[in-house]
């Protein structure tokens, strides 16, 4: 299934670059070396300093070289921010002339091709091709028509797109920095494959990935991806307030609320209870009340926005899994917030991959909620590790090698005759 002896993932993200390496043996995972850098140079998920992008990348991945004693090559990476765009596209093709044939991986293939033909456009790149629904002559909603009869086949694709001159500047970034770009995934889908299992793929699950500056929102019905949402706002809009609202820097603030920064019932804590923060060359006493009220007011919005997004898609008494991912969950008492706000419980994603599970158990560097960090890396990992299509549906591609196409075509031959 794998040629390479290692798969590397880079998560590029506004605040942090993670990056993670599998060794490969066996088409198993034998080890998984991984590390973590500030970011600069990247904003809301789009490059606004390849300068500085390029000396970061350059960094980790040198760090990742050291640990592992590989020499690095291709890498697998994520593509998120609001250069991403989702659109649908549907295409019917004829499958006999009078009466009807059986449903070959080859009609597949061409139907899929001809509707992300037809949702090409110059100006946007597709990075997922995923299959929503089939239908043959009347019958729609079919899962896998494969080996079925039918007169025509329809497909409706849902295709996950990034602005083409954002994917040439990020190919350009990693090149620069000495890489290839194996293969290119959206985070948020990255990272729900990480954390989804058999359980999060039945009924209604909504995937949220609160990030720092971006928070994506992925909706999905029996493990199929049926909306994406990307929101302006995350971690760092809750720290924009307090530096507002304090009047400090932005980097003070953000100490402040992870140290300080309790969401929630603020009668808890002591009315004469003060941090003292240094600003100039003297401390001033802040009340941890006020701390603690900016945040749980800041918090409430957030999750106030995520839910009036979610909603018009789907009913909140219909959702059957409400996953989050994310640093900002670190944030004590955020979850309780939104769980508050929707009025429904929301679970915190975890591994559900077992080879990986059992390596980052072993790694005493991220024990507790430290593999937030790295699940958008895991996640890629998963995807190459998988390497089929998301969902259930059929994406069946062409295969290249002539000797395979021709094996293949007999063998639709046979099933259509006999």
């Amino acid at each position: 299934m794998l040629n390479n002896s290692y798969i590397c993932a880079i998560d590029i993200g506004s605040n942090k670059i993670s990056a993670a390496l599998a060794l490969i043996r066996k088409n198993k995972i034998s080890n998984i070396f991984f590390d973590c850098f500030s970011s600069r140079g990247v904003k809301e998920g789009v490059i606004v300093d390849a300068t500085e992008l390029v000396i970061c990348l350059t960094k980790i991945l040198k760090s990742l070289k050291n640990k592992s004693g590989l020499k690095i090559k291709f890498i697998h990476t994520n593509f998120s921010g609001k250069d991403i765009s989702t659109k649908h596209s549907h295409a019917i093709i004829p499958l006999a002339e009078r009466g009807n044939k059986v449903i070959t991986s080859t009609d597949i293939a061409t139907a899929n091709e001809q509707a992300r033909i037809l949702g090409s456009s110059l100006e946007d790149e597709i990075i997922h091709v995923i299959p929503s629904s089939y239908s043959i002559d009347s019958k729609s909603n079919v899962i896998n028509p494969i080996g079925l009869y039918s007169h025509r086949l329809e497909v409706d694709l849902y295709l996950v797109c990034a602005r083409l001159a954002s994917l040439q500047s990020l190919s350009r970034v990693i090149s620069q920095a000495g890489y290839e770009i194996r293969s290119l995934s959206f985070s948020g889908l990255a990272t729900s494959r990480a954390v989804f299992g058999i359980e999060e793929k039945r009924g209604i699950s909504v995937f949220c990935d609160c990030g720092s500056d971006v928070t994506e929102l992925l909706i999905f019905k029996d493990g199929l991806l049926q909306s994406i949402q990307i929101l302006a706002l995350g971690g760092n809009s809750m720290t924009q307030q307090l530096s507002e609202g304090l009047k400090i820097n932005f980097e003070l603030a953000e100490d402040i609320k992870r140290s300080y920064g309790i969401i929630g019932d603020i009668n808890n804590i002591q009315e004469d209870k003060e941090i003292l923060v240094k600003k100039d060359e003297f401390y001033k006493p802040i009340k941890q009340r006020d701390v603690a009220a900016m945040a749980t007011n800041s918090s409430r919005l957030i999750c106030t926005q995520i839910k009036e997004v979610v909603e018009p898609k789907v009913a909140l008494h219909e959702i059957d899994h409400f996953i989050m991912v994310g640093k900002t969950l670190l944030t004590d008492g955020f979850i309780e917030m939104m769980e508050s706000v929707i009025g429904m419980p929301v679970a915190i994603g975890r591994i559900n991959n077992p080879q990986i599970t059992s390596l980052v158990k072993e790694n005493s560097d991220l024990s507790g909620q430290k593999y937030l960090t790295y699940l958008t890396c895991l996640g890629m990992i998963c995807e190459d590790l998988e390497n089929k299509a998301v969902g259930n549906l059929a994406l069946v591609k062409p295969a290249k090698n002539l000797l395979i196409k021709t094996i293949n075509r007999f063998k639709e031959v046979y099933q259509e005759y006999f």
